[in-house]
C-alpha cells in the first residue's frame, strides 16, 4: 500500500506538530486538567507493555491520568516555553482499528516523530530559574476523528502514544 507523497507527509506532519506543539505546552501552562485528553485511551500491545508509554524524568507514569494528576497535584504551576521542536515521519502506512477509512495517500495514517526543546519554569515565583528540557513524543491518528471522517471542534486529530521528557542538567 502507498502512502502519502514526500509534500503531503511534511505538509500534514508540520501541520499536526505546530498544533499540537502549542496546545500541549499551552494546557500544561494554563490548563493542566485537560493534559488526559492529549493521550491515546489506555491498550496494552502484543507484548504487554502498557500504552500510552511516559516516561517523566526517567520515571515512567504508569497511564495518561496519572500524569494529569502528577501536574495538578505535584509539580508546582509550571510555565513551559518551547524554544525549538522538530517533526519526522516515523510510519507513513500506520494502520490501526479505527484508521482504515481514511486513504493513505491523505497522510492522516501516520505516526509521527516529534522533538521539543526549550525552558521550564516551576513554581510561581519570580526568582524560579529556568531549566531546560527535552522532550521526545509519538503521535498516532485518533481513531474518534478517523470515524467522524471530517474535522470535528474540540477532537484532537493525532494523540501522543509515546512521550519521554527530561530536564537538561
Amino acid at each position: 500500500m502507498d502512502g502519502p507523497d514526500n509534500f503531503t507527509a511534511i505538509k500534514v506532519s508540520t501541520n499536526a506538530s505546530q498544533y499540537f506543539v502549542d496546545s500541549y505546552y499551552a494546557a500544561l501552562n494554563q490548563r493542566p486538567n485537560t493534559i488526559a485528553s492529549f493521550y491515546v485511551a489506555p491498550a496494552s500491545m502484543p507484548d504487554g507493555k502498557s500504552l500510552p508509554s511516559i516516561s517523566f524524568n526517567g520515571t515512567q507514569i504508569p497511564t495518561a491520568a496519572a500524569m494529569q494528576t502528577m501536574f495538578e497535584q505535584q509539580i508546582p504551576q509550571s510555565h513551559y516555553e518551547v524554544q525549538c521542536y522538530d517533526c519526522h515521519v516515523v510510519n507513513p502506512n500506520y494502520i490501526m482499528e479505527g484508521t482504515q477509512g481514511w486513504p493513505a495517500k491523505t497522510g492522516k495514517n501516520m505516526t509521527i516523530l516529534v522533538a521539543v526543546s526549550g525552558y521550564v519554569k516551576y513554581g510561581n515565583s519570580r526568582e524560579a530559574k529556568p531549566r531546560a528540557f527535552s522532550e521526545s513524543f509519538i503521535l498516532v491518528p485518533n481513531t474518534t476523528a478517523a470515524a467522524s471522517k471530517q474535522r470535528v471542534k474540540n477532537i484532537k486529530e493525532w494523540l501522543i502514544q509515546t512521550q519521554t521528557f527530561r530536564i537538561v542538567v
